[in-house]
């Protein structure tokens, strides 16, 4: 198994890709990825379940931080407020948010860690109250982070990302196609959440020895390791190959999509 950083040459040639993102982020992939010649298909790890409840508070919010643009579709679902600042954790967190409408955004361009570090720059533990939000389960300990610097974080979880549980046919097909035709050529993970659940459904199908016919592409070194793994033992690809950076297009230069 080989774990490289290096850029795939820009011929798509027909080549054929999973995405496992969740069918909202997914479509945009897709068809980017489709005008530059790849054939794509779509298999989220993850279903986004919007959760119900009263609108947000955000009378004592200085910024609101968005580790997710499913945390800002969640958000624009509840209230029709745009007036706070937003902070968001990577670019396509940003435009998401832009897109919805904020009009004051900065990207971290990075992890939560990033974030965090942005969030020291632009407010100040005194200024109010930072509202995170976020879905029930998240990655990193941001608050934590915010709070050795005295900062005050609370988290709203307004969407619940569950697994899916199993494999569609097309996929297995996929993996398990006889022909260089129909075969896939490789898979796009986002997460380490999406990245177990994804080797985990290919055990559990039976064909976890496909992926040694497969390159993998990761949006960061924690993506790589989880997806190196399954409850059965090691994971082997054809070629492991990480971004340069934690946004999606640093991911897609790997491919060598525009």
């Amino acid at each position: 198994m080989a774990r490289t950083t290096a850029t795939v040459p820009g011929d798509a040639s027909g080549r054929r890709l999973l995405i496992t993102r969740p069918a909202e982020d997914a479509a945009p992939l897709a068809a980017r990825l489709a005008a530059a010649g790849f054939i794509t298909l779509v298999e989220p790890m993850l279903e986004m379940v919007w959760l119900d409840g009263p609108e947000p508070e955000v009378e004592d919010v200085q910024a609101l931080l968005f580790t997710s643009a499913n945390g800002v579709r969640a958000f624009t679902r509840r209230t029709g407020r745009r007036d706070r600042p937003v902070l968001a954790v990577g670019d396509a967190t940003a435009r998401a948010a832009r897109d919805a409408g904020f009009v004051r955004v900065e990207s971290a361009a990075g992890d939560v860690h990033a974030l965090a570090g942005l969030v020291r720059e632009r407010c100040t533990p005194t200024g109010g109250v930072l509202l995170h939000v976020a879905g029930t389960t998240v990655a990193g300990d941001l608050a934590g982070m915010l709070a050795q610097h005295g900062f005050a974080v609370r988290r709203l979880s307004l969407y619940d990302a569950r697994p899916s549980r199993r494999l569609t046919p097309a996929t297995i097909a996929a993996l398990t196609g006889d022909s260089s035709d129909d075969r896939l050529d490789g898979v796009l993970i986002f997460s380490p959440r999406t990245a177990r659940s994804f080797v985990s459904l290919v055990a559990e199908a039976g064909h976890i020895s496909r992926c040694r016919t497969v390159d993998v592409y990761c949006l960061s070194p924690a993506v790589a390791e989880a997806v190196c793994t399954c409850p059965s033992g090691p994971v082997s690809w054809r070629r492991v190959q990480v971004a340069a950076r934690p946004d999606q297009d640093a991911l897609l230069a790997l491919l060598g999509a525009p």
